[in-house]
């Protein structure tokens, strides 16, 4: 990597943290606590088991899998997800270290952990195969590396779309939603992996109040959607909004003033070479 691609990641790091840590992604995560429990009760965690949750925001992953009795560790690029994880793991008189750290570059030792996880975290990484080497480095032979990726096809990636034609995603690093293309996460495990498992699941992003208001709400509270709305001139928010606003709309089951929407991810669970 010359020193123009080592100034352009580190500009682009500086900006994903502080894309991260602004907002109020608790508020946004406690929405996927169900479908985080699902996915790892689906792991059937033995009690000791030694797992690293990467990119873990505000512990979605990390408590459940404490509540299941793994010995847990979770990782993120935010200090303040990461008190915040830690004001939960209290809450739920559970025991969790938490760290700051890039996926890209884990701080632990080859084999150190038993099951690896990440749910709509790492897949966000500049570079991928780097990501799924460190996965699949700390991760012990036989062990699992269990991922939840948000897919091209759902409606996440119809998100990332709509969203972009106002505000176009940074060039020259790989879009996250390759996580999810069945296709892209076998050639990046790789030989890495003896078995590598994937399925297609739907969950249900529910809201309390219209499709308008869901709109509002991200913009409040989402990292990603507030920088998107706040580089915006009035009337590109106003445009942006607009289009958001429509895909909701679109997209949305229920018809009592609530918003319910089905969000597809892909469920990666690999098992270490």
């Amino acid at each position: 990597m010359d020193l123009q691609q080592m100034e352009a990641l580190e500009s682009f790091k500086t900006r994903a943290k502080a894309t991260w840590m602004a907002g109020d992604y608790p508020s946004v995560a406690r929405l996927l606590e169900q479908s985080a429990g699902e996915f790892i009760a689906r792991l059937h965690l033995r009690s000791g088991a030694k797992v690293l949750d990467v990119a873990c925001g505000s512990g979605n992953l990390a408590i459940p899998a404490a509540k299941a009795g793994a010995i847990v560790t979770g990782i993120d690029i935010a200090p303040n997800l990461l008190d915040q994880a830690r004001v939960r793991a209290t809450d739920e008189k559970v025991e969790i270290r938490f760290e700051e750290a890039d996926a890209e570059d884990l701080p632990f030792a080859a084999g150190a952990f038993d099951v690896v996880v990440s749910m709509f975290g790492a897949m966000f990484a500049p570079q991928p195969e780097i990501v799924a080497g460190e996965l699949t480095r700390v991760c012990r032979h036989g062990g699992q590396i269990a991922l939840a990726n948000w897919t091209p096809a759902g409606f996440i990636g119809e998100l990332f779309e709509v969203t972009g034609r106002h505000v176009p995603p940074p060039t020259g690093w790989p879009s996250p939603l390759l996580w999810g293309d069945e296709a892209a996460v076998r050639a990046r495990l790789g030989e890495r992996v003896a078995k590598l498992a994937m399925e297609r699941v739907l969950t249900s992003l529910e809201f309390p109040f219209s499709a308008q208001e869901t709109v509002e709400f991200y913009r409040l509270h989402y990292g990603p959607t507030l920088k998107a709305f706040a580089g915006l001139p009035q009337t590109g928010q106003a445009a942006l909004r607009r289009d958001l606003e429509d895909l909701y709309i679109r997209h949305n089951t229920n018809s009592d003033g609530t918003t319910c929407i089905a969000a597809e991810y892909l469920a990666v669970i690999a098992t270490r070479s």
